[in-house]
């Protein structure tokens, strides 16, 4: 594998601060939901059951805010949503450890709304600012740094609380996206590149152009993708705690998750990408059989190695069939839903593997896992192969008149 891929994009003006200042941002992101379980169990003395009200609710807000942000950034720009999202963190973080439960349910509600859309914003300025020749390069590392940030954020939150308290763990979080929002506020990356904001201006992409059966079966593939990676997460320390080693998950998440970088890492430096139905698909039919492993759960972190090597190239994938296939006039928007899908896939995983682990056990969860991921590949396959690859027609209004201008979309490959 070449090293090459990577030393050409981080040569691109730009792109090394983006990434920087996005995984810094994404850490106190990832720490919220922890942050907060961990407030109504244990601070509040609530339980988990409250816990997990919360958490719900924020992540229902953000599955409906993602994609209205992103439509605003398309609209009005980059900074007037970063200065509202940035407040508005900023204020519930600052006061949340003091809110009773009722008032602290309806602002998680709320903070989720006008969540920070640092992960999609990212990732909309990439595909702006790297050529198309080289983006699944820079999803993929950018996956990578996603990847980082779930092993870091979730870590600091359990060790704020559980040292300093709640309070000053909250408060904490509050100012990391405070600074995380100023930072991408003063750095204003693009969000389309200076050839697609020309072409956009006084363009308004109608839904019907992108919104396609074709990429409704993307987002599927989306959600299938954090369904098998949630449902693998639970069966696995699940597999471990009925071992009684629970004094181990850490490490084999950590396993896990390094041999995500390590896919992601050999990934990016290949010479062109894969469609994410030959990736999801790959990763869903390498889970099915881990429950089948014998011997201890040692051996069933060792199974799970082959799909954990596809997880970053799944991810970043779909990011990069996405930004070929929607026009930079609805990226934003089309960001914003491919976040809502992978909230979806992971919301809907976590009760469907819990059920299946305290019924039949994890080895049957690992099963169910796979076969999700399986059976939305197929499912999406034939819209897959539908999807247009003839150019798209928009329309720029001049004056009172308009005139046709066609866009080229590259056909994505299966």
């Amino acid at each position: 594998m070449a090293l090459d891929p990577y030393r050409n994009l981080l040569k691109i003006p730009g792109v090394p601060t983006l990434l920087l200042v996005g995984l810094l941002a994404r850490v106190p992101s990832t720490a919220t939901a922890m942050a907060l379980t961990l407030h109504v169990a244990t601070t509040l003395d609530l339980g988990y059951g409250r816990a997990g009200v919360i958490t719900a609710v924020c992540t229902i807000g953000m599955a409906i805010g993602s994609p209205l942000s992103g439509r605003f950034v398309d609209r009005h720009g980059l900074r007037p949503v970063l200065v509202v999202t940035t407040v508005a963190q900023a204020a519930f973080w600052a006061c949340a450890w003091a809110l009773p439960f009722p008032a602290l349910l309806g602002a998680a509600a709320l903070a989720g709304l006008l969540g920070m859309p640092v992960f999609s914003v990212t990732r909309q300025c990439l595909a702006a600012m790297v050529p198309v020749d080289r983006r699944h390069s820079g999803f993929a590392l950018d996956s990578m740094l996603v990847e980082v940030s779930y092993m870091v954020g979730p870590a600091l939150a359990v060790a704020g609380i559980t040292t300093f308290g709640s309070g000053v763990t909250m408060a904490a979080i509050g100012a990391g996206l405070t600074v995380a929002g100023l930072g991408l506020i003063a750095l204003n990356p693009p969000t389309r590149s200076a050839e697609e904001d020309a072409a956009a201006q006084g363009v308004r992409v109608p839904r019907r152009q992108w919104l396609t059966p074709g990429f409704v079966a993307l987002l599927g593939t989306v959600a299938a993708a954090t369904f098998v990676l949630t449902a693998s997460e639970l069966s696995l320390v699940a597999t471990i705690n009925e071992a009684g080693q629970t004094a181990w998950v850490g490490l084999a998440v950590a396993v896990w998750s390094g041999a995500s970088l390590v896919g992601g890492f050999v990934y990016g430096g290949l010479s062109r990408g894969f469609s994410p139905l030959v990736l999801i698909g790959g990763m869903g039919a390498l889970t099915i059989p881990v429950g089948l492993v014998g011997g201890g759960w040692h051996w069933v972190v060792l199974a799970l190695l082959p799909a954990g090597l596809l997880c970053a190239p799944s991810l970043s994938s779909t990011v990069d069939a996405l930004s070929r296939w929607v026009p930079s006039a609805a990226r934003g928007e089309a960001m914003g839903l491919h976040g809502t899908a992978l909230l979806i896939g992971g919301a809907v995983s976590a009760p469907i593997a819990g059920a299946v682990i305290d019924g039949v056990g994890p080895s049957w969860a690992f099963a169910v896992a796979g076969l999700a991921g399986v059976v939305m590949v197929l499912i999406a396959l034939p819209f897959w192969r539908r999807h247009p690859s003839e150019p798209t027609v928009l329309t720029v209004p001049i004056s009172e008149m308009s005139v046709e201008k066609v866009v080229a979309t590259e056909p994505d490959p299966v």
